[in-house]
């Protein structure tokens, strides 16, 4: 094995959990990033599933907030609460990079700051310009983005499998997460809190929304929630949300190449959840190279999480746009975690990760009744406190 070079283009999650797999292994392993530990705009959230398979992110040393609160907000202000039983991880992404590129070094990994210019996988080994020069590699692991522009054998995210993300890291404190969900938006506004800063932000789809239209609803949010951008740092980017055609046909690998994390488009797109997929995607393939057959890494991730996305991706349409008794699915979403507590544990379940998409109808149809029968009883019994009583002069 070390004799077999692996190049890993990208140092985010994804290329760092791969290149420390790899090195400990025994492979000589080289990532190249120009970047390294910088501060991606997104919340930085790792789910129960994430901790639970890479307990170094809760147990180790460096700075992170642990969130047991989320709330959620509709269109028309209606507000519910959620108390995980599994918290939310948040580190900033320039913290959380820097853990993983330093066990990638400690593994034996070479970190190169250094842009990659071009690639090509036409040769025996794939080749790569890098540190202005022309390298050679033996597998080459395609980690550096939804819209970097290395794709060799396979299409990029068309508009309508991306979203565009923007925001600011502010100046303030919080304990807890929220969520809005604004009418006509394929997508939500959030506010994650960090150890020392908020990420506010918000997503929507690429091919549907505006950086214009995104900015006005976030401008609205932060001023309804009295969030100040004063000396606040204003962030944009792209991120992958694809849809499930895309998912399931999309080429992710070949002889001497695969695509791993938000290059390959692994993102829920209900929840925007993406570190956990990055990471896992960053093993797997690793497991297949160690094993000697990358030619099975598509199919471990299919096994392993992508079909459920697909399922994820088949619902998102209808999770935003869609109607249900009278209103937004997203408000009656809401209303129903006021009311009742079995509804209630199963979005937040969901929201850990500790819910898969595969399993979700089964479970909705399973507890529908005593989802029903919390919700009128909630419904009866707030009408009840609101009659007013009669007074001795009506009798």
């Amino acid at each position: 094995m070390a004799s077999r070079r692996i190049a890993i283009v990208g140092g985010g999650p994804s290329g760092a959990l791969c290149a420390e797999r790899l090195a400990s292994a025994g492979f000589q392993v080289d990532l190249f990033d120009e970047h390294l530990a910088w501060e991606k705009p997104c919340g930085g959230g790792l789910t129960h599933k994430a901790v639970l398979n890479y307990p170094f992110l809760l147990n180790g040393p460096h700075p992170k907030k642990m969130i047991h609160q989320v709330q959620l907000i509709s269109g028309n202000g209606d507000r519910a609460h959620l108390c995980l039983d599994h918290p939310i991880v948040i580190y900033s992404r320039a913290v959380l990079n820097g853990l993983l590129l330093e066990r990638a070094a400690s593994a034996g990994c070479r970190i190169v700051r250094s842009r990659v210019s071009s690639v090509d996988i036409t040769g025996e080994r794939p080749s790569f310009t890098a540190e202005n020069a022309m390298q050679f590699a033996d597998f080459l692991v395609l980690a550096s983005g939804a819209r970097n522009s290395f794709f060799p054998a396979t299409r990029p995210l068309a508009p309508a499998d991306l979203e565009i993300t923007l925001g600011y890291f502010v100046r303030s404190h919080a304990d807890a997460i929220q969520v809005k969900f604004v009418r006509g938006l394929q997508g939500y506004i959030w506010s994650f809190p960090r150890c020392d800063h908020l990420s506010v932000g918000i997503c929507g789809s690429l091919a549907r929304h505006t950086s214009r239209e995104l900015h006005q609803h976030l401008a609205q949010f932060m001023r309804e929630e009295r969030i100040s951008t004063e000396d606040a740092r204003f962030y944009s980017h792209v991120l992958p949300s694809p849809r499930a055609h895309t998912l399931a046909s999309r080429r992710i690998a070949g002889r001497n190449w695969a695509l791993i994390g938000d290059a390959a488009g692994w993102v829920d797109p209900i929840t925007g959840e993406g570190l956990y997929y990055a990471l896992r995607s960053g093993e797997l393939l690793a497991e297949s190279l160690v094993s000697g057959q990358s030619e099975l890494y598509p199919r471990r991730v299919r096994d392993d999480f992508s079909a459920d996305l697909e399922v994820a991706a088949r619902i998102a349409r209808n999770f935003y746009h869609g109607n249900f008794l009278g209103g937004a699915v997203t408000t009656r979403m809401i209303q129903f975690i006021a009311r009742s507590t079995t509804f209630r544990t199963m979005i937040a379940d969901l929201f850990s990760g500790a819910q898969n998409y595969s399993t979700l109808k089964r479970r909705l149809w399973t507890q529908l009744a005593a989802t029903l029968a919390e919700v009128l009883d909630s419904i009866f019994r707030t009408a009840k406190s609101t009659t007013p009583s009669p007074s001795p002069g009506d009798a």
